[in-house]
């Protein structure tokens, strides 16, 4: 286990799922966006750092039959685990989404919590490569992040901050932007954070 393994093993560990800042509810612009792609119920999405959100609930309610969440903490996953039917349709991954191998290609990846943990140009670079790897041709990406006005840290860690023209560089030509927008999000304990969110799509091969 490395050390940002530990560090958000013991967050989960030692605080509830409503105690955490990134806490939501109900993740509605999450769940807008993905509503947007138009993807199937029978489509394949996973949730990068799914953590204890409530997305997976929430897709499952939806309709939705072929749902993985990846996330570095055992813990979160187990408390999500926990308070689901035992028989539901998703596949839970512990590990680092850089060092993990995907066993298929999914129709949506969604991340509103792994990427702006990312500093180092070269694991930005290993994350972009392991989405195009992980997504199929013509699929979609539902990233979300803290925006230019965000916070500078989170749970201690120093994070980076995005616009659409900052993440579309870094994605490259590869993707295109089908829609962004700015959200502020309200932590359990009141104070306001400002983020940012895209729906890309990866351009089919071959396309302009």
């Amino acid at each position: 286990m490395t050390d940002r393994d530990a560090q958000w093993e013991d967050v989960y560990r030692s605080k509830d799922e409503g105690e955490v800042s990134w806490f939501e509810e109900r993740p509605e612009i999450s769940l807008e966006l993905i509503a947007q792609s138009g993807i199937a119920p029978d489509a394949a999405l996973i949730d990068i750092g799914a953590g204890a959100s409530r997305l997976t609930d929430c897709l499952l309610e939806m309709g939705f039959r072929d749902l993985a969440a990846l996330d570095l903490s055992r813990a979160a996953l187990t408390a999500t685990r926990d308070r689901l039917p035992e028989d539901v349709p998703v596949t839970w991954i512990a590990g680092d989404v850089l060092r993990w191998t995907p066993e298929k290609r999914y129709a949506l990846w969604h991340d509103r919590a792994a990427f702006h943990f990312l500093t180092d140009p070269a694991d930005q670079a290993a994350y972009r490569d392991k989405l195009i790897e992980a997504l199929m041709e013509g699929g979609y990406a539902v990233i979300g992040t803290f925006a230019p006005d965000g916070p500078d840290k989170c749970s201690g860690q120093v994070i980076e901050k995005y616009d659409a023209d900052k993440l579309m560089a870094l994605l490259g030509p590869e993707f295109r932007l089908i829609d962004s927008r700015r959200h502020t999000h309200v932590t359990p304990g009141g104070t306001e954070q400002r983020f940012f969110y895209a729906l890309v799509q990866k351009r089919p091969a071959g396309s302009p």
